[in-house]
């Protein structure tokens, strides 16, 4: 058997080190439960960053893409499938919307929105051409591609990858006054994310994004949802939006929308907004393709069938309850929704991520002083049990 420190040190060899892993190689995976090759079992407690909120290698999900894998797995758009049409139709009416553009990933789908509306700012809106800009805001993530990175608050994601694209105004999140003070004839959108997660799993203030769907309404501005990380149940809702009783005019959507098993991003919105591309506009080799299409759609059925949404904020709500009473003096504070939930230190978290796997239980650690907590939603009560156990024991006196 190849040991843990054999493939360690062949990734480390013959991959690029973009990425600071936790040092174990885990070799299989169900539910909230992965294992390493040496046989320890861990409490999955990252999901990938979302991907499978329906808990890994959900038999349904693996079913279908075993299913469609021996019937066809990829057309290009060149010609059509029988998977794309079904899976538009069911995302947008779980949306609310009238359109879909799916891609593959989440950075794809971020990229796709830009475009859209910039388009629509210029055909619909009337801006001059080339002069459209787009609000974002500080400590956002919204991908890695350099158009992102460029607007990104966050020097490591950016430094020596310029010349970055203009277009872009950041301010200050959750701050109302600072948005519409950027606001020009010439903003044709603003994007958010509903919960700030790689920033440390931060909220707005309550209210704020009612307040700045209001505002775009008012100013003819697109309001566009980055909920690659936070839909799908993630915070108790199906969209994070929900919370403050907001529908976007866009929603970008992502990770668990292929429950983990492969990449399916998508644009949901408007007829008026997706209708601004045309044949050769934009477009993707592999997005929209039949296996990607046939897996999502289960993967959607999947959290509505079992309720998964629905014992995310029962689970999170009593895991969050538990996680506040920890005591400690690195901690700074505990934040949450859902199955979403920070733990900000007053020091490095790394030590703590360490140390909590160690106890079994896989942790990230994000923006250096953050443990974020975030199980695939099929998680049972008894393992969040059993994972506060393990917190105490880490944070213990």
């Amino acid at each position: 058997m190849t040991t843990t420190d054999e493939l360690i040190a062949r990734e480390d060899a013959w991959g690029a080190h973009n990425y600071h892993p936790l040092d174990l190689v885990i070799d299989h995976a169900e539910g909230a439960w992965v294992t390493d090759v040496e046989g320890k079992r861990y409490l999955d407690c990252l999901s990938s960053y979302s991907a499978v909120n329906q808990g890994h290698c959900h038999p349904r999900i693996l079913a279908t893409l075993v299913q469609q894998s021996s019937r066809v797995t990829l057309t290009s758009r060149a010609f059509r499938n029988d998977q794309l049409g079904p899976f538009c139709e069911e995302l947008a009416a779980l949306c609310g919307m009238e359109m879909v553009l799916p891609m593959n990933t989440g950075a794809e789908a971020v990229e796709t929105a830009i475009k859209a509306a910039r388009r629509w700012g210029y055909r619909t809106k009337g801006i001059p051409e080339s002069q459209a800009t787009i609000i974002a805001f500080e400590n956002n993530f919204h991908g890695r591609t350099t158009t992102i990175v460029g607007f990104s608050s966050e020097p490591a994601y950016k430094a020596d990858f310029g010349p970055f694209a203009p277009g872009f105004v950041l301010v200050p999140f959750g701050d109302i006054a600072a948005v519409r003070a950027a606001m020009t004839a010439h903003t044709c959108a603003v994007l958010i994310e509903p919960i700030q997660c790689e920033a440390g799993v931060l909220m707005p203030p309550d209210g704020f994004l009612a307040e700045l769907s209001a505002l775009c309404t008012e100013q003819q501005v697109l309001l566009i949802a980055d909920e690659i990380q936070t839909a799908l149940g993630r915070t108790g809702t199906m969209f994070a939006c929900d919370h403050d009783g907001v529908t976007p005019d866009m929603y970008v959507l992502g990770k668990a929308l292929s429950g983990g098993f492969y990449p399916v991003s998508a644009v949901v919105s408007r007829r008026e907004v997706l209708g601004v591309f045309g044949p050769g506009s934009h477009g993707s080799t592999f997005g929209g393709n039949p296996l990607g299409c046939a897996v999502a759609r289960t993967a959607l059925s999947v959290l509505q069938d079992e309720h998964l949404v629905e014992r995310s904020a029962e689970q999170g709500a009593w895991f969050l309850e538990q996680v506040r009473t920890l005591r400690h003096p690195a901690i700074k504070t505990v934040r949450g929704r859902g199955l979403m939930i920070a733990i900000e230190l007053h020091e490095k978290a790394r030590p703590y991520c360490e140390a909590l796997k160690a106890h079994g239980m896989l942790c990230k650690e994000t923006h250096d002083t953050v443990i974020r907590l975030s199980p695939p939603l099929v998680v049972s009560r008894e393992d969040l049990a059993w994972a506060v156990g393990q917190l105490r024991a880490v944070f213990a006196g």
